[in-house]
């Protein structure tokens, strides 16, 4: 009942002031805050649009986050100042609403910003994106109606005892907005240090992995220890926790135990990097993402396959970028009998030379393997960043050499059989002889 009468008298004041031609003045303010706040919003954009594309990350990120929330804030000034002005002369019962309108937009602004600079984009981001959204609108459209201290009533009479210790929803609620809160900001300061380890070039990128993955759940469990007793729960309940994960790790998380500690051990390895080229259970291609539990291989046709880590340290795996990230080519030519092997080593070097992804350090060389029966083995070896693109480049290599032989009078065997047919034996010859008869 309090709060209908509550609701009411709002609503009575303000048609009150409709009457009474106060609401001119206040409709008057309310057009100046949000006409002042678009204009320095938009000069605040422009100034942005013309920063410098070197800026460090923390003072984009600073000047990105002040665009979104300048037009709130010059709102919330403006009608704050217009507000104290008008109280001395007339009721403002419209601009005490439209206050904490703009401090609530100013606060969905902040929170969703922090969010997408949080986390990565997908369903879950816009989830809580809107649950935030309305449990902020929520809390202020209940603050308006005069419905917040009933609300709080209830969650707070609505408990059960665990013990000697009483449990009330709200005291559940707080928690878990305090541990959310606290996840939320160590998570976006592991975010923005992510940003800058790995924009150390002189670091490893494999350490820089690790450094931001170790970072993250540093974070993650100081955020938990420091919001817990805030709540008032002792983290000396952690112990038992612990052991029961402990035992959970054991029996039924031991796979995924193994995936984490084999994805730290290949970063620390640096067996397996980004932009390695792979083979792994007849699967070939680029390694495009390393996580906690598995990696992602690209492969030539465009499909991903997602390798489990603990399948890499248990099982062969053919790493073609090993090797200072290189891969060896590695063509067979043969050359006919009684051709210039000087020119034709030559020729193979040359042309390995001028394609633009064979390397110049190691140099490409030719060597002379057998003298086969049809003709000479020759062989080139080269070396090539462009792992990725290997078949094609060998490609290319061998349409070259051939052009280079051909142009240059270096003849390429095909296999050569002499047959001989044998006919079948000739009979003994007939001795012709004049017969006798006894």
């Amino acid at each position: 009942m309090e709060n209908r009468e509550e609701f009411g008298r709002l609503a009575t004041e303000l048609f009150r002031d409709v009457q009474q031609g106060f609401i001119i003045w206040q409709l008057v303010v309310v057009v100046l805050a949000l006409a002042m706040a678009w204009q320095v919003s938009r000069l605040l954009r422009a100034r942005i649009s013309r920063a410098a594309p070197g800026e460090s990350a923390p003072i984009s990120f600073g000047m990105d986050g002040l665009s979104r929330e300048v037009f709130p804030l010059t709102a919330l000034v403006v009608l704050a100042v217009g507000r104290a002005i008008l109280g001395h002369f007339q009721s403002v019962h419209l601009l005490d609403v439209a206050i904490p309108l703009m401090v609530a937009l100013a606060i969905v602004r902040a929170v969703v910003y922090v969010l997408r600079r949080t986390f990565n984009p997908g369903g879950m981001l816009r989830t809580w994106e809107v649950a935030i959204s309305w449990l902020v609108w929520g809390g202020l459209a209940m603050h308006l109606t005069g419905l917040a201290p009933a609300v709080l009533e209830f969650l707070d009479e609505t408990a059960l005892k665990i013990g000697g210790q009483r449990i009330s929803l709200s005291m559940v609620l707080t928690a878990l907005l305090t541990v959310m809160v606290a996840l939320f900001v160590a998570l976006w300061f592991g975010r923005i240090l992510e940003g800058r380890i790995m924009s150390m070039n002189h670091v490893e990128l494999n350490l820089r992995v690790v450094f931001t993955k170790i970072l993250r759940s540093i974070l993650v469990v100081i955020a938990v220890l420091v919001a817990l007793p805030i709540v008032g729960i002792d983290i000396t309940v952690l112990s038992v926790f612990g052991g029961a994960l402990g035992v959970g790790i054991g029996l039924g998380l031991q796979r995924v135990a193994a995936n984490y500690i084999s994805g730290i051990t290949i970063l620390l390895d640096r067996s397996v990097s980004l932009g390695d080229v792979v083979t792994v259970d007849g699967f070939h291609g680029e390694v495009t993402r390393l996580t906690s539990r598995c990696i992602i291989v690209r492969g030539t046709d465009g499909t991903n396959a997602i390798i489990p880590n603990e399948t890499l340290i248990t099982s062969k795996v053919i790493n073609h970028s090993y090797f200072r990230g290189r891969a060896l080519l590695k063509l067979p030519v043969q050359v006919a009998h009684g051709t210039d092997l000087e020119k034709a080593l030559r020729l193979l070097v040359e042309v390995a030379a001028a394609h633009p992804d064979v390397l110049k350090d190691p140099a490409p060389a030719s060597s002379i393997n057998a003298f086969a029966d049809s003709g000479v083995n020759l062989e080139l070896l080269a070396w090539s960043e462009n792992a990725l693109q290997k078949l094609s480049i060998q490609t290319a290599l061998n349409l070259a050499i051939y052009r280079a032989f051909a142009a240059n009078g270096v003849a390429m065997p095909f296999p050569q059989r002499e047959v001989r047919i044998v006919g079948p034996a000739s009979p003994p010859p007939v001795e012709s002889g004049r017969s006798t008869s006894n």
